[in-house]
């Protein structure tokens, strides 16, 4: 064989395969498949739940309040018209004499303790659906509750004091129906601030 014949040797190193270099990791951020990344997905999954049932807990307590506030409320527009059929009772109640009342004949005795029982009757009937009357006689004004119709000069009691009631007022659930039209004192000394007690201050019912 000369030296024609022999191939050449290849002398070409041969290509070295590619390294591929695993990706980086955050010191925080555990590897793929390791025991620290179930746990923190077990972990990202268990403040999801906790999330979802507080919203849920949450919308539950909205809706209950949501339905107790329209079955209370729901009637405010029809109790407010019934508060003229009290108004008319008692308007024909007032319109009869302390002095005719006691000389009254007995028709007319059984007529008046009738409006009377009507207007008791028509009360508690309210009453069971959240509905209070409230009279402010004798209280420290308060125009959340009441409306001063006129100023009456009295120095027997504090200025501000309310000292006659035109039409007695009405609550429902913990909202005004519709509040008390009132004379209040003018002229005497101030009335003391009021405490925390609402009730007392307002003329609300207890």
């Amino acid at each position: 064989m000369t030296d024609r014949d022999r191939q050449p040797e290849d002398t070409t190193a041969p290509t070295p395969e590619p390294v591929v270099s695993k990706p980086y990791v955050m010191p925080d951020d555990p590897e793929p498949g390791s025991v620290e990344a179930l746990q923190k997905e077990a972990a990202e999954a268990r403040d999801r739940m906790l999330r979802t049932l507080a919203e849920m807990e949450n919308l539950r307590k909205r809706t209950t309040k949501e339905v107790a506030d329209a079955r209370l409320y729901g009637i405010t527009g029809f109790a407010r018209d019934v508060l003229d059929i009290a108004d008319n009772l008692q308007r024909a109640l007032d319109a009869v004499p302390a002095e005719a009342r006691a000389a009254a004949d007995p028709g007319l005795t059984s007529l008046i303790e009738g409006v009377e029982l009507t207007e008791r009757s028509l009360l508690n009937a309210l009453e069971k659906h959240g509905v209070k009357k409230f009279d402010p006689q004798g209280q420290k004004f308060d125009p959340n509750f009441q409306q001063a119709m006129f100023e009456v000069p009295d120095a027997s009691v504090p200025s501000g004091t309310v000292v006659q009631v035109v039409q007695a007022g009405y609550t429902i659930g913990e909202r005004v129906l519709r509040p008390a039209l009132v004379g209040v004192a003018k002229g005497g000394a101030k009335a003391a601030p009021a405490a925390n007690n609402n009730n007392e201050s307002n003329g609300a019912p207890n």
